[in-house]
This record gives C-alpha cells, sequence and structure tokens, in this order.
C-alpha cells in the first residue's frame, strides 16, 4: 500500500539520497582509515550523513578537534576531486522536474564546493536554497540544517517532508520534528515516515501551494 503525504515544501539530503557516490566515499574513508590505522569498514558503518569532521571525533573521540577539522580538509579535497562513479541515485532527474519552481532545498552534510562538484557530476540541476556544510555549526544528527532550511523557504518544520537515506540524517528530521522518508537500503533499518528503494518509487505532484507525494 503506498503512503501519501502532503507538504508546502521539501527537504533534499544529497548523498545516497539525490547522488549516489558511495564509491567515492569508500575510496578516499577507506585511506584515511588506513593512515589512522583504523578498520576501514568500521570507519564506513560511520561516516554517511555526517560531516567529516564529527566522524573523526566519533571514531578518535580524544583527539583534538583541530585536527579533525585539518585532516578532515584533506578529505575533502580528495572527495571534491574524486567524482569516478558519481551518478544521480535511480529516478532522481524525474524527481527533481517535478520540484521546479516548488519550494525545496538541498540540505547536505558536504561542503558548497563538494555539493557543487557532485550534483555537477551526476547531471542534477541545484536547488536554489542550499543548506551546506559551512552554513551550520553543528553536523546531522543535529537539526540546524533541516530547521534552517525550513526557516529559508518560509515554512514550518510540520509542513516540511524530509528525503534522507543515513540514521543521522533520519534522527536529524526527526530532531527537527519533520516527517522523513527514506531512500535506499540504509534507510530501511531506521524506521522512517515511510522507505522506498529509490526515488523511482516516488511521485510528487503539486497544486495550489500543496505538495502531494505518493511513496510506493
Amino acid at each position: 500500500m503506498p503512503s501519501v503525504f502532503t507538504a508546502r515544501a521539501l527537504l533534499l539530503d544529497m548523498d545516497g539520497t539525490l547522488v549516489d557516490s558511495d564509491a567515492v566515499v569508500e575510496r578516499c574513508w577507506t585511506r584515511w582509515a588506513v593512515r589512522q590505522g583504523l578498520d576501514p569498514a568500521a570507519v564506513l558503518a560511520v561516516v554517511h550523513g555526517r560531516q567529516g569532521h564529527a566522524t573523526m571525533a566519533a571514531l578518535l573521540p580524544h583527539r583534538p578537534m583541530a585536527q579533525n577539522h585539518a585532516d578532515n580538509a584533506v578529505v575533502l579535497a580528495e572527495e571534491t576531486a574524486d567524482l569516478v562513479g558519481i551518478v544521480p541515485v535511480p529516478g532522481a532527474p524525474a524527481f527533481l522536474a517535478a520540484l521546479a519552481g516548488q519550494p525545496h532545498a538541498l540540505v547536505t552534510s558536504a561542503g558548497e564546493a563538494l555539493a557543487l562538484a557532485r550534483m555537477g557530476a551526476a547531471g542534477l540541476p541545484l536547488p536554489p536554497v542550499r543548506v551546506t556544510a559551512e552554513r551550520v555549526g553543528a553536523s546531522k544528527p543535529d537539526p540546524e540544517g533541516f530547521l534552517k532550511g525550513a526557516v529559508e523557504l518560509g515554512f514550518t518544520p510540520e509542513e516540511c517532508l524530509v528525503f534522507e537515506d543515513a540514521e543521522v540524517g533520519i534522527a536529524a528530521a526527526r530532531a527537527a520534528g519533520m516527517r522523513v522518508v527514506g531512500i535506499g537500503p540504509r534507510a530501511a533499518a531506521h524506521a522512517p515516515s515511510a522507505h522506498a528503494a529509490s526515488l523511482e518509487d516516488v511521485r510528487v505532484t503539486a497544486a495550489d501551494g500543496v505538495l502531494t507525494v505518493t511513496v510506493g
């Protein structure tokens, strides 16, 4: 049975939700893990959805944050330069086309340069409103990014619907008081309001300022 939501605005994560960047993430963060003497599998289990310095702090809790920020700058540069294998999540082009002219924002733990690079490599249009890593003081699972996106679009949290793939992103949406559609295999285990294997299973129609989203 499909799930049907109505909303005034949509807030969209990027990696894993609109853009499949898993190959790049795995390459760059595996190299970082090896440099730190960490198990790459353990690193990859927690990296998705967070800002890089927050991932580092979770894995190396006794390390000074200044070192995490410096290390993160190195990893970010590697990620931004590596666009091999970046593709849209199935259904993303049609999904974003359906949102043209409708209130929506990108809310991502990626920085602006990385977001521009990955959306461009995937051939996806950038939403006019973007809340990137530089614009928040706290990484997901903190709700700041989603709350800021809602404010910039001019809607309350209750009027917004979030699309996310990662545990920390789903937790951030919930903390913001928002409903959340989980996209892809990572999302299924974290009890989103509804789940879709990809954006191919999501349909959006707009009428009189209301977005109707059908999942499944």
